[in-house]
């Protein structure tokens, strides 16, 4: 939805959101010590098309359920918590003895007390999402029930499809997480509910996708481009369908999205993450958190609220706080050989470089320009900022050198908010959920799974092509924030970048690694990287390498902490449940939700 019309009813759905989640009983968890939903407000009070509607908003705006809603920095929309922390992206930053969870996390401990903590707040949130989607699908039925002639049939449908498309997305970040874990619906009325495995789980997914697909227009309804369209739930399908090893199914998916949907690549890299409104919703956005400042909600809660940790520290002009921050090996990654291709592809001791990469250092070395929109390096220009310097990192030996970037407004965007705690580091760049690069990127995946090498090629170089587009400028105004990669304006890098030769296509496992390789290098920092690594098959050996050394450096070295790291086994595929869920779940002594496997 534009935020021109989305903003009067976020400001209004305080009502909504207390009905959306006590009807299902999820103040404290989804699940309640009585069997059956409890609720503090009659159904019939809101069972009006407007209420319907509003507590259809509330599902939506759960997919930042932070702070300012009940939640936590570890429920933001992003997942920086569990889709970057703990994979080879980037480190949880800051100083020690901050956010003391996250060391766990990072350190895969995540038995202990303090992971268990926040690993119930990402239950929780997921379940407020699904609980909202169910309470809003119930009072659709009751509204068309009772009171027909106040709701057209196209918005039952598209209420109906959208918070169908919504619950599948809920449940796929439980799905993601947790793995083995309950599917409600709106018709489930002991919330007590027995597991699913995994398997169920994904299965049960595709079939809410499908039914929203079945539901949804093929445009945003009342033309608010934040709604999820049938394109939309196609899109998220054919991702769904690649975690769940159907390579065929979703080629097939997939291919339809890109050769009849509505998506194209933004030109250049930099239209991507970005305040500029000119470049908001563009056509490369599937699936996003509308974030949103200045819209009179007084704390700035409706911003980027999940990204607020994730900004340079107090040296810099956002004042806190330092968290996800780039780690060596993911800037190292970002080198480039003498033909502009990955040199993590061609050179065995890519990683050997303990350096910060600071700008007068690499001047001469080759790098993909998207190194520069990702990570903040010191005498590197920050957006339009300034350059990036040590002083605007909080804990050098805990953290390294560098700065989360992508969720980063421009200086000039005017995205940044006026009121809240540290209102700096609030803004209203949209998260990105889903967006048309990964799609190209899981269909060139798909491909090279099923043995079409010359179309993975051509979709994998689509993406690698628009890489080369834009590099990040001098940023002394707006026009230069983005200049070509060979501006003579850059002296802080030498980007160098090309398509995949046919011979990084040759057959279906160097075909394999290359979109691999191409896919952290476009999504870095977005947290995707850990649940990839994981439906790869191969997180525990990438995060030993990570951690005891790979491409010739190790990041036990690099960070101190990181020698009393436990190495992941097969009992980290899937997070902890939650201990308050295991025992919540229990019905005469026996739990419906038991502990995964290892745990």
């Amino acid at each position: 939805m534009t935020k021109a019309s989305r903003q009067p009813m976020l400001l209004g759905t305080a009502l909504m959101f207390l009905a959306a989640g006590t009807l299902f009983g999820c103040k404290d968890s989804f699940l309640t010590d009585a069997a059956a939903a409890q609720g503090v407000l009659d159904q019939s009070v809101l069972a009006t098309s407007v209420g319907a509607e509003g507590k259809h908003i509330a599902t939506y705006r759960a997919l930042d359920y932070t702070n300012g809603v009940n939640g936590s920095q570890c429920t933001a929309a992003s997942d920086w918590c569990w889709g970057s922390v703990p994979s080879d992206d980037a480190y949880k930053g800051t100083e020690p003895s901050d956010f003391t969870a996250l060391n766990d996390i990072e350190a895969y401990h995540w038995g202990t007390g303090l992971a268990d903590g926040v690993l119930n707040d990402k239950w929780r949130a997921v379940y407020e999402g699904v609980a909202r989607a169910n309470a809003t699908i119930s009072l659709l039925k009751q509204v068309a029930k009772d009171n027909p002639t106040s709701i057209t049939a196209t918005d039952q449908k598209g209420i109906e499809g959208e918070a169908t498309f919504l619950r599948a997305h809920y449940m796929f970040e439980a799905y993601k997480i947790f793995g083995n874990v309950p599917y409600l619906r709106e018709t489930d009325t002991d919330l007590r509910k027995a597991a699913e495995n995994k398997a169920a789980v994904g299965a049960d997914i595709v079939k809410d996708l499908d039914a929203a697909i079945g539901l949804l227009p093929a445009t945003p309804r009342n033309g608010q481009v934040g709604r999820a369209t049938q394109w939309t739930a196609k899109a998220y399908k054919g991702k769904v369908q690649m975690f769940l090893g159907q390579y065929a199914n979703a080629k097939a998916t997939l291919l339809d999205v890109v050769n009849n949907g509505p998506y194209a690549l933004q030109p250049s890299y930099d239209q991507v993450w970005t305040g500029f409104k000119a470049f908001e919703n563009g056509k490369e956005t599937i699936f996003a958190y509308q974030a949103s400042a200045n819209d009179g909600e007084p704390n700035g809660n409706n911003a980027n609220a999940g990204e607020r940790l994730n900004f340079p520290h107090s040296g810099s002009p956002f004042g806190c706080c330092g968290f996800h921050q780039p780690s060596q090996n993911l800037v190292n990654f970002f080198k480039t050989d003498a033909a502009g291709l990955p040199i993590a592809l061609s050179d065995p001791n890519w990683n050997a470089d303990n350096s910060d990469m600071r700008a007068a250092y690499t001047a001469s070395m080759n790098f993909d320009p998207r190194v520069d929109w990702t990570a903040g390096r010191n005498g590197v220009p920050f957006k339009d900022w300034g350059l990036h310097d040590s002083t605007w990192i909080r804990n050098i030996p805990n953290g390294g050198t560098y700065s989360a970037k992508k969720n980063v407004h421009e200086k000039a965007s005017g995205a940044q908010s006026s009121v809240g705690w540290v209102n700096t580091q609030l803004n209203s760049v949209n998260i990105h959920l889903l967006r048309y690069a990964d799609v190209l990127l899981l269909l060139a995946e798909a491909e090279a799974q099923t043995g079409d090498l010359t179309n993975s090629m051509i979709h994998t170089n689509l993406v690698r092509t628009r890489a080369a587009a834009k590099a990040q400028g001098p940023g002394t105004s707006t026009a230069n924030i983005a200049v070509p990669i060979n501006d003579p304006s850059i002296t802080w890098a030498k980007y160098v970048i090309n398509p995949y030769p046919a011979s990084y296509f040759v057959d279906n496992a160097t075909a394999l690694k290359t979109v691999q390789t191409e896919r952290r290098l476009e999504l870095a920092m977005e947290g995707q990287r850990f649940f990839d690594l994981k439906r790869w098959g191969i997180m525990p050996a990438t995060i030993a390498a990570y951690i005891n050394g790979v491409g010739g450096g190790n990041e036990k070295s690099r960070r101190g902490y990181l020698p009393s790291a436990e190495l992941p086994g097969a009992r980290h595929d899937n997070f902890p449940i939650p201990t308050v869920q295991v025992e919540l779940s229990k019905v005469d002594g026996q739990a419906r939700v038991p502990q995964n496997t290892g745990w």
